[in-house]
């Protein structure tokens, strides 16, 4: 195969191919939203996680524009399939993000799949959820020589102002 000038641009097309056309892949696409607003954590594949968090960060930033606003119902009336879930949408979701500009999502690797396709897996989830971290919170280890190293400076420290007042 030759390289040429054609192969090597792209031409805007980045979008992953999945199901079986354009129109699978949407409806694929808005199944995935439509769970991940009603359950604010979802697991699947990794490839359409990482596809879906571009639309779930988008339908947030429409949603913060409030639900007064044509355009911001017109995406949210299209993405969710679940029409129960505008209120949660508007009323839960974008309050909670008000102060973020973005970054919405956070995703998370896990194992792949176990069956026959051994597919690589991720949780995708809105921050601020009500359910437990995925990642455990660290600790920080007073015993390591760097907290040890600013222990003792804070000592030094505290003594040398205990002097000088």
């Amino acid at each position: 195969m030759r390289l040429t000038l054609q192969m090597l641009i792209s031409h805007g097309r980045v979008a992953r191919k999945m199901g079986l056309g354009p129109q699978s892949r949407i409806n694929m696409l808005r199944n995935l939203l439509t769970g991940l607003v009603r359950h604010e954590r979802i697991e699947t594949v990794a490839a359409r996680a990482d596809e879906v968090r571009f639309y779930a960060e988008k339908l947030v930033d429409y949603a913060k524009k409030g639900d007064t606003d044509e355009k911001a119902m017109k995406m949210a009336s299209f993405w969710l399939t679940e029409k129960d879930l505008v209120p949660k949408l508007f009323k839960v979701l974008a309050p909670r993000f008000e102060t973020q500009s973005q970054g919405y999502t956070r995703m998370a690797r896990i194992p792949n799949r176990q069956n026959l396709d051994r597919a690589k897996m991720a949780v995708l989830e809105y921050k601020g959820n009500p359910f437990p971290p995925l990642y455990p919170v660290k600790k920080d280890n007073e015993l390591t020589l760097i907290n040890q190293l600013l222990k003792g400076y804070r000592e030094e420290r505290a003594q040398q102002l205990s002097t000088e007042a």
